[in-house]
């Protein structure tokens, strides 16, 4: 990494898509900057490996920002009441949105994001978005990302005064296979990642939600068991 190298701001949960997306924010010789949210979320253990991930990968700092989105409830992420939906197979997924919807979610962390980026300076925000293997969130898509580029240029002093925000999503158009694959040529250490929308006290992966099927289907697809269960 040179001395002119530019900070960027990654989104970091601690799962597999995140891992890899700062991975590769590393790799293209920024300087990444993680932020994590504990936002209510009933797999909150992710945040654990949050902070291992970016003791590993060297980050310049990282943050958790503290929110509660269960407060206004609507997701089997933010409220116990409600179950997170199970599959035998990761093809049992349905094409409907999911329960696991956490409304607004990325709405709210890139916003947190885009702020600490005009704080550090940075025109540049990292995050893990898939619209390939996964669970039909409408704002993991790209057209949503390239909305909330638009309106991060138009309502920030950076963007108004000339810089050019961007929001990189490295992952968009990929497998989870792909993924993966991509993560170990950059070193990424995924036993240390968490994806599990539902572990138990222990903090077991449940193995049949939508994020644990599709984890577990891409590391099969590249003839390899999970690391993070060996």
């Amino acid at each position: 990494m040179t001395s002119h190298a530019k900070p960027a701001v990654v989104l970091l949960s601690g799962g597999l898509d995140s891992a890899t997306c700062l991975a590769i924010c590393k790799d293209s010789g920024f300087i990444p900057y993680a932020i994590s949210f504990r936002y209510g979320q009933r797999h909150a253990i992710e945040l654990k490996q949050a902070a291992i991930i970016a003791n590993q990968v060297g980050v310049a700092k990282h943050v958790v920002i503290n929110i509660d989105l269960g407060a206004i409830g609507g997701s089997a992420l933010t409220d116990t009441n409600l179950a997170v939906p199970k599959h035998e197979l990761a093809s049992d997924i349905g094409t409907e949105i999911p329960l696991t919807y956490v409304p607004a979610r990325n709405t709210v962390f890139l916003s947190y994001a885009l702020g600490w980026a005009e704080v550090l300076g940075a025109l540049d925000i990292y995050i893990g978005v898939n619209a390939l293997d996964y669970s039909g969130y409408p704002d993991c898509r790209a057209e949503y990302i390239a909305a909330f580029e638009l309106m991060a240029n138009l309502a920030t002093k950076a963007g108004v005064e000339g810089g050019k925000l961007k929001i990189h999503t490295p992952l968009i158009d990929m497998t989870k296979a792909e993924i993966i694959r991509l993560g170990l040529s950059l070193g990424v250490d995924y036993s240390q990642t968490f994806s599990c929308y539902d572990p138990n006290e222990m903090g077991t992966p449940c193995g049949h939600c939508d994020s644990c099927l599709l984890r577990q289907r891409g590391f099969e697809q590249n003839a390899m068991s999970d690391p993070s269960l060996d």
